[in-house]
């Protein structure tokens, strides 16, 4: 069951790693509103992935914090928080040496969720992503586009009330990319909020409502995709992108 979620509160988070002298993070705020698709965009080291783990809570913020606020403003915590989150890491984060329908029985219940739901999902989320006919194949023996895929299904098997994105569809071919924006796109309908990266800018522009960009640790600017695009008189994201972070190589 879904959390009624109103919005995510990003107040004040600073990172600093172990011998490190620059923050990844600098007194980053930010407020995502719910059921929103959200891109958070940037450079090279600008800092998206470590914000999206703290989000994620898979690491600590040195300052600040992260709150997921409902709507009545009571505060999502501990088993219920990790239950309502998806995280698709730009790493495959799965075992390569079982099969899809074995990772998913194996994620499944480290969620949860009961054996007689769980089979009917695993069937229906191996359907909708065109993976039913290697549901029992080893994924090393995959092609990059699907393990993206089954990357997604690890990530949503649970149906998640906030999901995780971070560079979803790099290195797939079009048709995968197709199927994994329009379940995504599915998802969002279905109230889940979507926090999502991604360096491919022509996708960010058509699939997210919002967008932040973040450079050197900190927010240059947050608002809905086409108000920023008419603000700063930019005609697509990659010229916007470019006008707000410079030009710059990054490494």
């Amino acid at each position: 069951m879904k959390i009624d979620l109103d919005h995510i509160e990003i107040n004040a988070v600073s990172k600093i790693y172990l011998n490190q002298q620059i923050p990844s993070l600098k007194d980053f705020t930010l407020k995502i509103p719910s059921n929103t698709k959200f891109g958070i965009l940037g450079p090279n080291g600008a800092g998206k992935t470590t914000l999206i783990s703290i989000m994620c809570g898979l690491i600590e913020p040195t300052y600040g914090e992260v709150q997921f606020v409902k709507k009545d403003n009571s505060i999502v915590l501990g088993k219920e928080l990790k239950k309502s989150i998806g995280f698709v890491p730009q790493e495959y984060a799965f075992y390569q040496e079982l099969t899809p329908v074995q990772n998913l029985k194996y994620f499944g219940a480290l969620y949860g969720i009961l054996k007689k739901d769980l089979a009917q999902r695993i069937e229906d989320v191996l359907e909708i992503l065109g993976l039913k006919s290697v549901a029992h194949k080893k994924i090393h023996t995959f092609s990059g586009g699907m393990k993206r895929r089954v990357n997604l299904a690890i990530g949503i098997i649970h149906r998640p009330s906030i999901l995780f994105l971070d560079e979803p569809t790099v290195g797939v071919d079009v048709q995968s990319k197709f199927a994994i924006i329009q379940l995504l796109e599915k998802i969002n309908l279905d109230k889940t909020t979507i926090i999502y990266t991604s360096h491919h800018l022509s996708e960010a522009q058509n699939f997210c409502d919002q967008i932040a960009f973040i450079d050197k640790g900190q927010l240059v600017c947050s608002d809905d995709t086409q108000q920023l695009l008419n603000l700063h008189k930019s005609s697509n994201l990659e010229e916007l992108f470019l006008q707000l972070t410079g030009q710059q190589l990054r490494d």
